[in-house]
């Protein structure tokens, strides 16, 4: 009986049952009803026969979620990173955050979740000198870190703290630039995405790689690499799958007729891994290479990469698709259409797993990075000819730097090339061919005509603010080597220009979901910037003022409308995950319009919108001389907590933002239609 009656209690109210009060309430009911069943000091108590434990509680399933803003811890540091990552504690209802303007972790209190409190720091530097934190994962009462090096391309670290106290456990070396740290669902390893950056001149460029690292004893763990050799020799297939492999390569540039001095990049340093997502089962993991747009498929117990997993690129001419590029239009008019011949590169920054239907999907925040290193070294872009002053013109020298971002009307010039020497005009580039022209077979809707006409295409209001790569788009010969043509367009083997016939832009401006082997399930099309131009979508806490009035705001400024929208849009760039009940919901930051975006992805072939919260405050003011009424800027790392976890009873998110310096904390509500 008493156990019916517990049972009872449990399954009346989910949520109560959740509470502190009522836990508390079950507990001295079991306690009063073992009383009443106990001996009286005579003949032994008849045995009762066992009665199974207490169902766990099932959490109840929302038909909808909404965010709300409960509180926000401020650094006071503008546009250097003081809030980046976040994790979450649940033994100890504390926050961590990495303030990469300190190079240090943040620890705040989170009893209180409207009033986040600063209880201390973790330092790395006793680790290593001039040591700085780059990313945090907690699992357990175990926090980890990833510790970049004093030079970002020597050996990093992972180092583990106790999450009660900040006390240092233990610490392993990894590979270089170690950035996004996970623990598998066990908690007894830990990844970490050695991103292996190059150096700014391109001069040293180490290996990406993934650590696998055993922690099964803590005090001792042990580190294995998952690198990217096995791939050295398989660049061409890997190109011909659809990776982009395009660092600097004396063979191509050597083929392309150029001369001068080139480094050339394996495949392993060509990789660049960035976010790792790990499957339910803790067997296998994912790791975005976000400049190679790809995906990295790796065995945990081997420790092993099995496959570099291309994810395609996204069609902007077709229905759907659209995109806003121009970013100086005095009208302000926001113009999302399709733009036929440009394709969005995915380049994922954060990757986030999840299991529907008895598999794993994948879920990507499109946001499109470049390589531009050594864009402010004057000797990488050469010297304009100056005729007055006698100043010849100087090529610029391919061995200082590699930059691919372009715009479109400075690739597109009937005068070639050699106009933007001294500006923005890539060595790599000008050192391979002398100009490029548009297919007017594809380009023609524009004004793309033969001969080098390109026509309107190339004017701001079309295509011409657009920054796009020039490592490809360009009409290719059997052998993969560049297809010359003459300044007129003919086909002409000792011609030097190239011929685009695809553009290809940062990032999709969108969430996509993926399945394991890499093949797009669902992608939001141009869902965020047509919702950010509507009517429904409204900034601030209050939700009081039009997103359009703002719409691919830049965020580090005052009102400055469309000024993303030829870079990567509002540019999605963290990703999280969460489970109420029996639904599964993704959280989408979008780094440059800022604000959170929640969508049900319970089922990844019709994911659904559920809400957009966007607490940046003051729109209108410098937040760099008005930083304490600007609310929340650029958001990073996203973090949920589980009802079960969180002070309160009621989920969390908990979401830094690295340019207001904020970390702030969102209610998830939830609606329960009868």
């Amino acid at each position: 009986m008493g156990s019916h009656l517990i049972m009872q209690f449990y399954k009346k109210d989910a949520h109560a049952a959740k509470s502190p009060l009522n836990l508390f309430a079950v507990t001295a009911l079991t306690l009063a009803l073992a009383a009443c069943g106990g001996s009286d000091g005579g003949d032994p108590a008849p045995q009762a026969p066992e009665t199974p434990a207490p169902e766990t509680p099932v959490e109840a399933t929302p038909s909808a979620i909404s965010l709300k803003h409960l509180g926000r811890h401020e650094t006071g540091q503008f546009a250097v990173s003081a809030a980046e990552i976040t994790a979450y504690d649940a033994q100890s209802q504390r926050a961590f955050v990495v303030n990469a303007q300190s190079g240090k972790l943040d620890v705040l209190d989170m009893k209180d979740p409207a009033h986040p409190r600063h209880v201390g720091i973790i330092d790395a530097t006793p680790i290593a000198a001039g040591a700085t934190v780059n990313s945090v994962a907690v699992k357990d009462g175990i926090v980890a870190l990833a510790i970049e090096a004093a030079v970002k391309t020597d050996t990093g670290y992972v180092a583990f703290y106790q999450a009660a106290d900040s006390s240092y456990v233990s610490h392993v070396s990894v590979g270089a630039l170690p950035d996004m740290l996970t623990f598998t669902p066990d908690g007894k390893t830990v990844l970490v995405a050695n991103e292996g950056e190059p150096s700014d001149d391109y001069q040293i460029d180490p290996e990406g790689s993934i650590s696998v690292i055993d922690i099964s004893a803590i005090e001792q763990p042990v580190v294995r690499t998952a690198d990217f050799r096995a791939f050295n020799d398989q660049k061409q297939a890997l190109l011909q799958k659809g990776v982009r492999v395009f660092g600097p390569d004396q063979t191509q540039a050597l083929a392309a007729g150029a001369t001068g001095v080139y480094r050339t990049t394996t495949v392993a340093q060509d990789m660049e891994p960035e976010y790792i997502a790990v499957s339910a089962d803790g067997k296998w993991a994912w790791a975005t290479l976000q400049e190679n747009n790809a995906l990295a498929k790796i065995d945990i117990e081997n420790a092993k990469v099995l496959d570099i997993l291309p994810l395609g690129y996204k069609d902007h001419g077709l229905a759907g698709n659209g995109m806003d590029v121009y970013d100086e239009d005095k009208t302000l008019t926001i113009d999302i259409r399709p733009r036929p011949g440009v394709f969005g590169m995915y380049l994922p920054d954060a990757v986030a797993a999840y299991s529907a239907q008895g598999k794993t999907y994948l879920v990507t925040a499109n946001e499109g990075d470049a390589r531009a290193w050594g864009e402010d070294n004057a000797a990488y872009f050469g010297q304009a000819e100056d005729a007055k002053k006698g100043v010849p013109a100087l090529i610029g020298d391919p061995a200082q730097g590699f930059v691919e971002e372009l715009r479109v009307k400075h690739l597109v010039h009937k005068d070639g090339f050699a106009r933007r020497l001294g500006d923005d005009m890539p060595a790599h580039l000008i050192a391979m061919a002398e100009g490029a022209l548009l297919d007017p077979s594809v380009f023609a809707y524009c004004g793309a005509e033969p001969g080098n006409k390109p026509g309107d295409c190339r004017d701001d209001e079309e295509l011409g603010r657009l920054k796009i790569s020039w490592t490809q788009g360009y009409k290719l010969n059997d052998d993969g080597s560049p297809k010359f043509f003459d300044k007129n367009g003919n086909e002409n083997p000792a011609g030097r220009w190239l011929m685009y016939d695809k553009l290809y832009a940062y990032g999709a401006r969108s969430f996509s979901i993926f399945d394991e082997d890499g093949a797009l399930v669902w992608d939001a099309g141009d869902q965020f910037e047509r919702f950010l131009a509507s009517n429904e979508c409204r900034l601030r806490a209050a939700r009081d003022l039009p997103c359009a009035d703002f719409f691919n705001s830049q965020h580090d400024e005052g009102d400055a409308k469309k000024d993303r929208s030829d870079d990567k849009g509002p540019e999605p760039e963290g990703v999280e995950i969460g489970v109420i009940g029996e639904k599964t919901f993704a959280f989408i930051g979008l780094e440059r319009m800022g604000g959170v975006l929640a969508y049900d992805i319970t089922d990844p072939n019709a994911p659904v919108f559920q809400d957009y919260l966007n607490t940046r405050e003051n729109w209108v003011d410098n937040p760099e001389t008005a930083l304490a009424s600007a609310g929340d800027l650029g958001p990073e790392g996203l973090k949920f907590v589980p009802a079960a976890d969180a002070p309160g009873g009621k989920p969390l998110l908990i979401v830094g933002f690295e340019v207001s310096g904020t970390t702030s904390v969102f209610e998830i509500e939830q609606r329960f239609d009868k």
